[in-house]
């Protein structure tokens, strides 16, 4: 009877190994914040508790390393990006929107979650969001009232607002809703109640 030889996995480039660590900690954080333990973060990674310190070295580290990714705004550039500048207004302001509310809710939460108070590093980068996003609103300038880099300021703006919760929870306002405002204003009709 030939014995056939059962091979291990090739073992991950540290990189790799501490890339997939990181993705498993960010909803563990989210869920339970700094009271994660190290069997947890090995349970979702589906790994040996000794290889998180091996990766990483101690708790803090991994946690660090996770908010780090959490708050790389590049994911966010790169969705912007991805924004077809030909689409119609309409659904160019829907998508700015839905990816920067995702984006804030999630620095909120994660934010929250780890107890970090104080404005999130890396948060510097407001002026290439406004050029990103007036790129994107470029075509349509003669429809808009504002400068796009100014709309682009304004729909940040809102689109912030309505991911803190407080702000937001007695009267939540959807996606949908917010881009109707931003292109549509509160007014329903001119006024014309005083031409006759």
């Amino acid at each position: 009877m030939e014995l056939t030889k059962i091979s291990r996995a090739r073992p991950l480039p540290l990189d790799d190994r501490r890339a997939m660590i990181v993705d498993a900690v960010i909803p563990l954080l989210l869920e339970h914040g700094r009271d994660i333990t190290t069997r947890q973060i090995a349970d979702e990674a589906g790994i040996a508790e000794g290889t998180i310190f091996r990766a990483f070295g101690d708790k803090e580290s991994i946690i660090q390393a996770a908010v780090d990714k959490f708050l790389d705004p590049l994911p966010l550039r790169t969705a912007l990006r991805s924004i077809d500048p030909d689409l119609p207004l309409e659904q160019k302001v829907h998508d700015i929107l839905f990816h920067l509310r995702a984006r804030f809710a999630g620095i909120i939460g994660i934010m929250s979650a780890i107890g970090m108070t104080g404005r999130p590093p890396g948060h510097g980068g407001r002026n290439e969001f406004a050029e990103i996003v007036a790129e994107v609103l470029e075509p349509e300038a003669a429809r808009l009232r504002l400068d796009p880099t100014k709309v682009a300021y304004l729909v940040r703006i809102i689109a912030f607002a309505s991911s803190i919760g407080p702000f937001n929870d007695a009267h939540p306002l959807s996606t949908d809703e917010l881009a109707d405002i931003i292109l549509h204003g509160i007014v329903t009709r001119p006024d014309n109640d005083n031409e006759e």
